[in-house]
């Protein structure tokens, strides 16, 4: 008989959790809210609160919108964001995760930091500039474009460099200061290897400073992923196909356990996979809801009846 185990370790985590209860309480109070981007890297979830009544915008549309509720999800967003919501007279619902907000804060503060010290540098006797300094560098290893990525940057004004991988390593100026930070859901592996490099290339003259701000919560599913996938001869990873950390735990899946499958819900399911299978193992992202699991754990069910 074929044994099925849906990952106890898989599926949301607090921060998108919060925010997705939050969007309920909201809806079930009759109340029009807005989500500012998807709520989660998640399809099937976005569906389902889209059914509650939830409306989901993009930035632009926000410029448009007056006296209205917009939920901010657990990604975080830049100051200007806040900003605009003053602007218009948007109430904000932060679903910022604590986790994102403190890295923000963290980055801000070492912001500002640098440009006290840089308005205390002498002027230019001519016209009244400050003279040039070899500035420090803020390195967010994330991935660009991603809307927690965007809300960090935006604590600097824009100016902090993003690198994606380990590769981008070259592009940073070692004479200078680098203060390094990670988005939360990063590998910690390559973090640790990026680390690892800048300081054993840093210039003597130069500071350099790593700050892990990776979320435990999601580093440590990797290991536990990891053992889950070898128990079971089928894994069947489920995930919106936009979720970065969905992502990365998946190609764990993979490399432990070559067969493995990324789907998005049960209807992706092949009944070839089944063949000659005894045991499936269903596990999911950060971003991936108990109850889709439980569907595709429903659907193979119903696949292998006699």
């Amino acid at each position: 008989m074929l044994q099925i185990e849906i990952d106890s370790g898989s599926g949301f985590c607090f921060g998108v959790t919060t925010a997705i209860k939050k969007a309920e309480e909201e809806l079930a109070s009759g109340n029009t809210l807005y989500c500012l981007g998807d709520i989660v890297h998640n399809g099937m979830e976005c569906e389902r609160l889209r059914r509650l009544g939830l409306i989901t915008i993009n930035h632009d549309d926000m410029r448009n919108l007056h006296d209205v509720k917009v939920l901010l999800r657990a990604h975080g967003e830049p100051p200007e964001t806040y900003q605009l919501a003053r602007r218009n007279n948007i109430e904000i619902i932060d679903a910022t995760c604590p986790v994102v907000l403190q890295l923000q804060r963290r980055i801000k503060t070492q912001y500002e930091k640098m440009q006290t010290a840089r308005n205390a540098l002498p002027k230019c006797n001519t016209c009244d500039e400050t003279e040039p300094s070899e500035e420090a560098q803020i390195v967010i290893f994330g991935k660009k474009g991603h809307a927690e990525v965007l809300g960090l940057v935006g604590q600097t004004e824009s100016r902090a460099i993003v690198i994606e991988q380990f590769d981008d390593v070259a592009k940073l100026d070692f004479c200078r200061d680098i203060y390094l930070y990670s988005q939360t859901t990063k590998s910690l592996d390559e973090f640790h290897r990026i680390t690892d490099y800048i300081q054993s290339h840093i210039s003597p003259t130069a500071v350099f400073r790593s700050f892990d701000t990776i979320c435990r919560q999601v580093a440590n599913r990797m290991p536990n992923i990891s053992t889950f996938a070898t128990r079971h001869d089928l894994i069947l990873f489920v995930c919106g196909r936009k979720s970065s950390n969905g992502k990365v735990l998946f190609n764990e899946c993979l490399r432990v356990n070559p067969n493995s499958h990324l789907i998005e819900g049960p209807a992706e399911i092949h009944p070839a996979w089944l063949e000659g299978i005894r045991t499936v193992g269903i596990c999911g992202a950060t971003s991936t809801p108990k109850w889709l699991m439980e569907q595709c754990r429903d659907a193979i069910s119903a696949m292998t009846e006699d």
